[in-house]
């Protein structure tokens, strides 16, 4: 015969209480809350960096100068008597289609003629050299011109430290003198002295009337000359010209370099 077997099962439905628990409770609580505050910071400090990464990104790839064309322009004194030199350099400057601002203000201009190399700054911007240009700012920009080619106040010849700008197309009316920004679809002239040690002595330079009286730029933009030009925005691609220069000049005084 099989024996009965019977199976008896304990319930034990008592609970864990007292203030043991509580404690524990509230402690579980709390680390969880603090772990999900710091997770939470996290992703915002991380949110905010890659937006700020994102917009730099974005201003490098856009904000992007375009030279469209530089002539050269001859110092002299009457149709006759020209300089042997180019003593202005015109640049036609603009900006690729959907490009942010730039301001003028804080693009570095460096030129070189393959002996000297100048990097020039706005007229206006007086912190890189502690002072703006001397003479600035003139009645208009034909005026700021003849100071660049003229002044050779502190810090020293304006042609050596500056260049000047000029605008040509500006619906919206962003550029100024004092304040030179340019937005899409804007073209402005930049201006450039280039007048050499032997050019100083030539009384008028396109319609500018120097009085025989120039600042020597250093730089010497002879026939067969390679010139290297170089904008850098504040933010953004830097944009490069380079071209060497006719084997002669003839009795022009007007001569297209680049493109």
């Amino acid at each position: 015969m099989k024996a009965n077997t019977k199976m008896l099962m304990n319930k034990d439905t008592r609970a864990q209480v007292g203030i043991g628990t509580l404690i524990i409770f509230i402690a579980m609580v709390l680390v969880a809350a603090v772990a999900a505050a710091v997770l939470i910071q996290t992703s915002g400090i991380l949110q905010q960096k890659a937006q700020a990464t994102g917009k730099q990104s974005t201003q490098e790839v856009s904000s992007n100068l375009m030279i469209k064309n530089i002539e050269g322009v001859r110092a002299k004194t009457n149709s006759t008597d020209m300089a042997g030199n180019i003593s202005l350099l015109k640049l036609n400057v603009g900006l690729n289609v959907g490009s942010s601002p730039v301001d003028v203000n804080q693009v570095v201009v460096s030129i070189t003629d393959g002996t000297t190399t100048n990097n020039l700054v706005y007229a206006n911007n007086g912190k890189t050299h502690d002072t703006v240009m001397g003479g600035f700012p003139a009645a208009n920009a034909s005026a700021n011109l003849k100071e660049l080619l003229t002044n050779s106040t502190t810090p020293g010849a304006n042609a050596k430290y500056f260049f000047c700008a000029e605008k040509i197309r500006d619906e919206d009316g962003s550029f100024t003198q004092e304040k030179p920004i340019m937005n899409t679809g804007d073209l402005v002239t930049l201006y450039i002295s280039t007048v050499s040690a032997a050019d100083t002595g030539f009384t008028s330079v396109g319609s500018v009337t120097t009085g025989g009286s120039m600042g020597n730029s250093g730089l010497v933009i002879a026939p067969r000359t390679t010139v290297n030009i170089v904008l850098t925005p504040e933010a953004g691609a830097t944009t490069v010209a380079e071209f060497v220069t006719p084997s002669s000049y003839g009795i022009r005084e007007n001569v297209q370099l680049y493109p």
